[in-house]
């Protein structure tokens, strides 16, 4: 416990020195990758960050595949009685290959840490097992040949679980850690987000950005893209509160982002059962050749919209 802490220590220094840098997307990247457990599969925030690159630059195609899967973690741990007894937590492990094989991502965002709480106070046998699970999937997807960030996890509610919220204070601060120490890519969504909902809250005790302390809403969703975007070099998206005012300069905006999200809506599930996982009560995609037929026929329309854009730049 006190080398752990002493190593927090040290990052909060850093982290006042030095500030996160941007991430250029390279022309070489053609496939990025979502992973992630129920927050990526619900995928709100996967649809503003495709839709804001296209507008940004009209002309670049490239593919999003959200391959989040609900109640997945990394640590491999489950608590007792998760979803009342019916199943175990799915394990990121079980499948990282069939989607890595398949997806052939050439740059890979995960996020995971909200379920390797397990529910349960902070403990340093269960922090390890996440910080080791963590260095597997960087590890796993470098040696695929493709680049990872890590995000670290959205925020918990603390009126909900203030215990809880502490703990993944911790996972957060040792992932951006991971910046000085190992040099990896990570970008903050935690802190951001628990800044925004206390200054809510400062004006407004009611304010929340998940219902149930874990989800977030659409504003929550949008601070997660927003802290993407900001590392991927779109500054004018920084004073933004919503996917709704970052769409507002843009006459057809809202027209895009709905045809990215039912284009996601569609793909996500059928990349779930086209790479296969271990959780029940999921929905049955449709045959990958079937939602490649969807896919194509809805970037025609995107392309239709991009194209208005590309002639305004």
């Amino acid at each position: 416990m006190k080398k752990t802490f002493f190593i927090f220590a040290i990052l909060i220094v850093c982290i006042h020195v030095k500030g996160q840098d941007t991430f250029e997307l390279s022309p070489d990247i053609r496939r990025i990758l979502f992973l992630g457990n129920s927050i990526t599969y619900s995928g709100q925030y996967v649809s503003y960050i495709e839709t804001c690159l296209i507008l940004k630059n009209p002309e670049r195609i490239i593919e999003y595949i959200n391959a989040g899967l609900p109640s997945e973690n990394v640590s491999g741990l489950t608590e007792p009685g998760h979803a009342n007894g019916a199943f175990p937590r799915p394990d990121l492990h079980e499948r990282l290959d069939r989607v890595l094989d398949q997806t052939r991502p050439d740059l890979v965002f995960a996020c995971y840490g909200m379920n390797d709480v397990i529910k349960q106070p902070f403990n340093d046998k269960i922090f390890r097992k996440y910080r080791k699970g963590i260095e597997w999937l960087h590890d796993e997807v470098r040696a695929s040949g493709a680049q990872i960030v890590i995000l670290t996890p959205p925020v918990y509610d603390p009126v909900k679980g203030a215990c809880f919220s502490n703990v993944l204070d911790i996972y957060s601060d040792w992932l951006i850690s991971k910046r000085y120490t190992s040099g990896w890519e990570v970008v903050d969504l935690h802190w951001p987000m628990k800044k925004f909902l206390e200054d809510k809250r400062a004006t407004d005790s009611s304010y929340y950005l998940a219902k149930d302390a874990i989800h977030p809403n659409e504003t929550g969703h949008w601070l997660m893209a927003r802290e993407v975007l900001l590392f991927l070099g779109h500054t004018e998206v920084k004073d933004t509160e919503n996917i709704h005012e970052a769409l507002a300069p843009f006459e057809q905006g809202e027209a895009l982002l709905e045809l990215v999200d039912r284009r996601q809506n569609i793909m996500k599930d059928a990349w779930l059962t086209s790479t296969g996982h271990k959780r029940p009560r999921m929905k049955q995609g449709l045959p990958m050749n079937e939602a490649r037929e969807r896919y194509n026929e809805i970037q025609k329309e995107i392309e239709a919209i991009a194209g208005e854009f590309s002639q305004l730049n």
